[in-house]
């Protein structure tokens, strides 16, 4: 983690000076100001008075980093993240990132400089280079954020190798695939990859349709509507739950009828979904198992930073198997 002597040698001053630019005391130059202050921000250096006075000792307080709860699955994820560490000790501190680079960034920042003792991070926004630099034990799902900080997942090759195969089961002819933007090093990628395996087996051609994660339901009714009347699928896999239960919602209003006409699969799996939608087929992701894992690792990391770790960790898939993908003789 960086520290104030750090600023110092970069600035070119003592930490005298670096400390008394950050606490506004004594008689400074603007020059040496200006010198400090770029060094604080070439170095993601964030002064905090609390971390200070701790000297050494840990705050109990884990940030959480989400694009946001109001999806099922993620509200779920922090639920359970919030339930285990607080049966461990630790406060969580919530921040939805949404799908604004800057803001994930400038939360990023906030817990850096609020002195956490460690971070998870689910967010999908690229490019974010304090990943890089921060010195806090960091647990990533689902993302890939830097080479030192390991990634917990499930199995989503199997994941879309098994909504691949389900589909073909049900004696789908033309299966399309609807998945958000595929973003580099995500484990999320090898949902497609997994269907288009099965797909390529039988010698199915791969048609596949792009929805955006942040794109309004409204908007992806309408996209789903155009797909369901100009390429007239019997069989859709949706890579999320959310956007399985919009084309459900298209096919009624289209009058398609599922499963006679048209198969749907799902992928997540929540409580949620199955409570309420147990129609729909989905591949479920053991969000309980995947959140004990990311915590065991992050308290390890937080007890000994040197620790090694894997850089991936993966975990087993189920099959929900609802009436949208059942045969009908």
């Amino acid at each position: 983690m960086t520290k104030l002597t750090d600023v110092a040698r970069v600035a070119g001053v003592s930490a005298t000076t670096v400390s008394r630019v950050i606490n506004n005391y004594g008689s400074l130059s603007e020059k040496t100001k200006q010198k400090v202050y770029a060094a604080m921000r070439e170095l993601n250096y964030q002064p905090n008075s609390l971390a200070r006075s701790l000297q050494g000792k840990q705050t109990k307080l884990i940030g959480v980093i989400f694009s946001g709860v109001s999806n099922p699955f993620f509200g779920e994820m922090v639920e359970e993240l919030e339930n285990q560490l607080f049966s461990k000790g630790y406060r969580v501190i919530l921040c939805n990132a949404a799908d604004d680079k800057a803001k994930e960034r400038d939360y990023l920042r906030m817990l850096m400089a609020n002195q956490v003792d460690g971070i998870i991070a689910g967010a999908h926004n690229l490019g974010i280079e304090e990943y890089h630099q921060v010195g806090l034990p960091i647990i990533s799902f689902d993302r890939y954020l830097s080479d030192n900080i390991p990634i917990v997942s499930s199995d989503n090759y199997r994941g879309g190798q098994a909504a691949g195969e389900a589909l073909l089961a049900a004696r789908v002819q033309h299966p399309v695939i609807i998945t958000g933007q595929q973003q580099p090093n995500s484990p999320t990628n090898q949902r497609l990859s997994g269907y288009q395996a099965v797909l390529s087996a039988k010698d199915v051609a791969l048609d596949q349709w792009t929805l955006a994660f942040g794109m309004s339901p409204t908007l992806k009714m309408m996209r789903i509507r155009q797909l369901l009347t100009t390429h007239q699928p019997d069989g859709i896999f949706c890579t999320d739950d959310l956007t399985a239960l919009l084309v459900l919602q298209a096919a009624k209003q289209l009058n398609i009828a599922v499963p006679q006409a048209l198969k749907v699969i799902g992928y997540d799996g929540t409580r949620f979904i199955q409570a309420y939608h147990p129609e729909l087929t989905t591949i479920m992701q053991p969000i309980t198992d995947i959140v004990t894992l990311m915590v065991e690792l992050l308290l390890q990391r937080i007890a000994d930073p040197d620790c090694q770790l894997e850089t991936s960790y993966t975990l087993p898939i189920k099959v929900i198997t609802g009436t949208s993908t059942a045969a009908i003789s």
